[in-house]
This record gives C-alpha cells, structure tokens and sequence, in this order.
C-alpha cells in the first residue's frame, strides 16, 4: 500500500501522460465454458466467442499471466481472457446459425475473428494525465447479464450497438438489435466499470467490486466514490459481426432475426454482457499504462512486446465441448435461458 500511495504522489506532481491502448486479438476458441459465471461447468448453459490466451478452461484461478503457452491478441505478453455470447441468426423456418465476426479496419488485416479491446484512461482521444492502478492478478469481472431487461442498458451506457454501414461506421450507438439490415454488420460494445474497491479481486455477482462513473462509452468518468476508490483503466470490447450475408433473409415483417447464444426469442438484446479474466505477465501492463504511447504507437516493445498476425492466428485452445456450432442448427447449442435462471435459482438458495 505504501508503494500505491507513493506512486499517486508522483501522478499528482508529474506532468505525464499515461498510455491507452487498442488492439486486437483473434479467436482463441467458440465454446460452452465460462470460468467467472459458472466455473468448473463442463458444458456451460451458453456459447461463447473467446479471445486471449490458450490456457482458456473450465476452471481457472491463480494467476493466469502464468499459464498457457501462446495468446491470440497483438500483444505477446496478454494472456488474458475476454468473452462475449455469441450471435445467431434466426431464419424464418425456427433454424439457426453462427454470426461469424470479423477484424476492425483500424487493426492489422488478417486477424482470425475475434475482438478489439480497449484499455483507455480518459476518453477515446486522449491518454489522460492521472496514475491508474492495473488490474491484480487473479482479478475478473463482467457487465451486462442475460437475465437483464430493457432497464440494464438504459442505466449502462457502456451496453451499445452500432449499424455499420463500413468497418469505420461508429456512430449512432443504438440500445438494441438494429431494426434493419446493416450493410457493412453489426458491431456490439461493452464498456466494463472502471472504479475498483481495492480488496476483492471478485464478488458474488461479479460486479459489485467495481462501480461505473462512465456518462458514456468512451468518455471521461466522474471521480471514483469512496466504496470503490480505485481508479483502473476503462476496458471495453468492440464485436464486430459479419451479419450481411443474412441480409437477403431478413424477414419480411421487419423484425429482428438476431439472437444471442443465451437465448433470448423475443428479438431483443437486452442481455448483451462479457466477461473478463485478468492475465497480462509481471507487470506489462502497468508499464505501459505509465507509458505515453497511444494504441499502435505502444507495439514493437514501446513499451510492449508485439507478435504477428500469423502468430496470433497459430494459438489456439483446447476444445473440450464437442458439439457442432456449424452451419444450420436446428436448436441454439444448450438449454440457454432454462439453464441460466435454474442455475442461478440454485446460487441464491445457497
């Protein structure tokens, strides 16, 4: 604590700026595992697109930085995980299959699907001029929930869609499915909370240790209250997703045929979420968040190390749910909603 307190003496006298970061990682693995919500669960209730480091499993504690051989994301010291429900298209005839996703024009081409992850300390152009803690080791979160309505996006901002008409396409950011076919995708955007209560690395919710001051994505939060004093960096996924090659099946009444893996049937997308799993080696992360770089500007070791698209593309993670998530399905993989709210009925009994 000493040293903490130390290191924000010397932001509140310094003129530094802090780094922010942007970068992609590919596809480390699609399948039914969640280590945060349901650990040890083989299968979990839903889907999940996976990028980050290949020791991904079932369960996994201690300090993940420390485990794995390779990682999928640009930077070769991440070895983190991140995770979001996966898309469906629903076709007219009640079958289903996988939404693929695709790069960010704003990162290398090539990239096998995956995500753009964001570690921002301020807003989106600007690196911002105060000391932000990382992330410990062992330390997880999400936001957003499957069992959420309408009411959870509107109290957090940071839940967002956006119609792509390109890749480049970032605003409106709309609460919901689009209500039309998107030319160039769909792109989805989690925000996470950023004020940390300094003692728990997780909470019963996975939420409640950090709290959100954000008005916005991407956007300048407000001080950090005194139950959570620890400002982190602003994590956020962008998801884009290949949704135009259903765009000649969209159904002719207008409504949405997207769905979650989780399942929700009534076209909606209120239970938007992620998950996080904390896993950068040593300190790499906090050196570059004490850095001045700015998104690709923090590669080649200034002050991170770097690997190559192809390198990304080679890492992989063990599969150990064998189901078909491939072509038209006739039911979504699992039993999504069912499993999630009698799952979680058995939590709070307990």
């Amino acid at each position: 604590m000493k040293a903490f307190a130390n290191a924000l003496a010397l932001a509140a006298v310094t003129s530094y700026t802090y780094a922010a970061l942007r970068f992609g990682c590919g596809t480390v693995t699609i399948q039914r595992l969640d280590p945060v919500v349901e650990p040890g669960n083989t299968p979990s209730a839903h889907l999940h697109q996976v990028v980050g480091g290949n020791a991904f499993n079932a369960s996994m504690n201690g300090d993940i930085g420390n485990q794995g051989t390779c990682t999928t994301c640009t930077f070769s010291e991440d070895f983190s995980n991140y995770w979001t429900a996966v898309l469906f298209f629903k076709h007219s005839n009640g079958s289903y299959k996988r939404v693929k996703i695709m790069e960010n024009d704003a990162l290398p081409a090539g990239i096998n699907g995956g995500m753009t992850i964001y570690y921002t300390q301020q807003d989106f152009n600007s690196n911002g001029n105060k000391f932000i803690r990382t992330f410990p080791p062992g330390f997880r979160m999400t936001v957003g929930s499957p069992t959420q309505g309408a009411d959870g996006l509107v109290k957090h901002k940071g839940l967002r869609f956006t119609c792509l008409d390109t890749k480049s396409t970032r605003f409106p950011e709309i609460d919901d499915f689009p209500k039309k076919p998107c030319k160039g995708g769909i792109m989805t955007e989690h925000h996470f909370p950023a004020c940390w209560d300094g003692v728990n690395l997780d909470s019963p919710d996975h939420q409640s240790h950090m709290y959100d001051t954000q008005p916005t994505g991407f956007a300048a939060g407000a001080a950090c209250p005194s139950t959570h004093p620890i400002r982190m960096p602003q994590l956020a996924y962008e998801t884009l997703w290949d949704t135009a090659e259903f765009a000649s099946m969209w159904p002719a009444d207008g409504t949405n045929p997207f769905v979650f893996s989780y399942g929700d049937q009534e076209g909606h997308a209120y239970g938007t979420h992620a998950d996080y799993m904390f896993g950068w080696k040593g300190d790499a992360l906090q050196k570059a968040m004490n850095s001045s770089c700015m998104f690709q500007a923090c590669e080649n070791g200034k002050p991170l190390k770097s690997q190559t698209v192809a390198q990304m593309n080679a890492c992989s993670a063990k599969s150990t749910v064998k189901e078909n998530i491939d072509g038209w399905l006739s039911a979504l993989p699992g039993k999504p909603m069912s499993q999630m709210m009698e799952r979680r009925m058995q939590m709070l009994e307990n």
